[in-house]
């Protein structure tokens, strides 16, 4: 053997993974479906690889991730041994955690209604302008109830953000006429 095969095989053996045959079944068919998303087909391969022995810096050699990633991910999988599959399918095992932080305060109901609003005239909502200014459009959304409170600069980021799709020109300069 090599010095730098051998180099790679050291280090502390991770804990095996022991996948049942539903669970191999579904990774497999994650890897080999054209829809599924990369990230997913990733993390399936490392949980395969894992599962045929292989350490985490083999993975991670042969997958091209960091070994950061691989031990995240055997780690992750592990921590769902003794959950059933009907309880938690495994794409649902290999999707992402919920990230830190505040949730949104603003809603897909509510940005479609902030939409819907900047494609009206601003005359519609008695405005003294031709055009939506990112002022006139929060003093709006707010007077409608849409949300307690927004920024001027939220509400024209919010649209120029593109989310939901919109029309080619920015919504504030132009009517969705």
């Amino acid at each position: 053997m090599s010095s730098k095969v051998s180099a790679i095989m050291s280090g502390p053996k991770p804990p095996g993974i022991e996948l049942s045959e539903a669970q191999r079944s579904e990774l497999e068919r994650l890897v080999r479906a054209g829809t599924t998303e990369q990230q997913l087909v990733l993390r399936a391969r490392i949980v395969l690889a894992a599962a045929a022995g292989l350490n985490n810096t083999q993975i991670a050699a042969a997958l091209g991730t960091p070994a950061k990633t691989t031990r995240q991910w055997r780690t992750r999988w592990q921590s769902f041994g003794a959950v059933p599959l009907e309880e938690l399918s495994v794409a649902e095992r290999l999707a992402d955690a919920p990230r830190p932080g505040a949730p949104a305060r603003i809603g897909p109901e509510q940005l479609c209604q902030i939409f819907a609003l900047a494609c009206e005239t601003p005359a519609e909502s008695d405005r003294p302008v031709s055009q939506w200014s990112a002022r006139e459009l929060a003093d709006e959304i707010v007077r409608r109830g849409i949300v307690e409170r927004i920024s001027p600069r939220h509400a024209g980021r919010l649209l120029k953000s593109g989310r939901p799709p919109t029309p080619p020109h920015p919504v504030l300069a132009h009517t969705c006429g």
